[in-house]
């Protein structure tokens, strides 16, 4: 069309009008060529536009299922305590105070977002006996909390605490201290140079291995009707073990504490 309407213009010239029907006939042509260009470049440009904000809402998607992920595993209390079933129908329950003895089956310990390692003998004198319920100091995790047999039958049970996830073998360098009715225990991984007990700075009892992620296991017997016990967890990261070095940093590690009736392996 545009060469024909050149052509046509070439002919006529001479003439005054055809010459500004012409100019004005090719101005209107270009003007209608650049609307039909620049179309076509809107509509790549909303083309892409659509792809770059599906591509963000992917990645914002894939960001929330990756935050609540981790917040499952890492940031819905680093310790938990529970009872087994069999304990709750014999009457045994759980609280964090005496001034409150509501029942419940599960009690959550305050987490800590950050810990760094920290001496034993930073930790207060009087850990055990300084509050109910949660205490954490800046860099140690304390848990106070007490069971008691509303039963009307005597009840042998077991404790255990056990380790549900482990990022950066941090548990080299852990130490849980247990205070039952304020008599205080030490527990920690055995040495991965030695493979014996930790003794430095103090004696420990060694993590089990033996019963699949279950770290510590201890019996309770003749727990009588109406009798409590009270129980403080202590958590920290020892700075004078030998295996506390750099590649721990950034690491974490989740526990609970279960209450069962009864175990067949010790």
């Amino acid at each position: 069309m545009l060469l024909y309407v050149v052509e046509y213009c070439k002919m006529n010239i001479d003439d005054r009008y055809y010459r500004l029907y012409c100019q004005i006939l090719l101005g209107l042509m270009k003007m209608a060529k650049e609307v039909i260009v620049t179309a076509e470049k809107v509509k790549k440009r909303k083309k892409w536009k659509r792809l770059i904000w599906l591509a963000l809402l992917f990645f914002s998607l894939f960001l929330i299922i990756t935050y609540v992920i981790l917040s499952v595993i890492y940031d819905v209390g680093n310790f938990t305590v529970a009872l087994d079933r069999s304990l709750i129908d014999g009457g045994m329950v759980l609280y964090e105070s005496r001034s409150d003895r509501t029942p419940r089956r599960r009690l959550y310990a305050e987490n800590l977002l950050t810990m760094d390692n920290i001496s034993y003998r930073w930790l207060p004198n009087n850990i055990d006996r300084e509050a109910d319920g949660s205490h954490n100091g800046e860099n140690h995790i304390a848990y106070s909390f007490y069971v008691e047999n509303r039963g009307r039958n005597v009840i042998h049970y077991w404790y255990e605490v056990n380790v549900d996830s482990v990022f950066r073998n941090v548990d080299e360098a852990i130490r849980i201290r247990i205070y039952h009715n304020h008599v205080p225990t030490v527990y920690a991984k055995k040495s991965a140079v030695t493979g014996e007990p930790e003794n430095i700075p103090h004696i420990t009892e060694p993590f089990r291995e033996d019963i699949g992620h279950t770290i510590i296991l201890e019996q309770r017997r003749d727990f009588e009707p109406g009798d409590y016990d009270r129980f403080t967890i202590v958590i920290w990261i020892d700075g004078d073990d030998p295996e506390c070095l750099n590649p721990l940093i950034g690491g974490a590690m989740k526990l609970h504490m279960r209450f069962v009736e009864q175990q067949i392996r010790r």
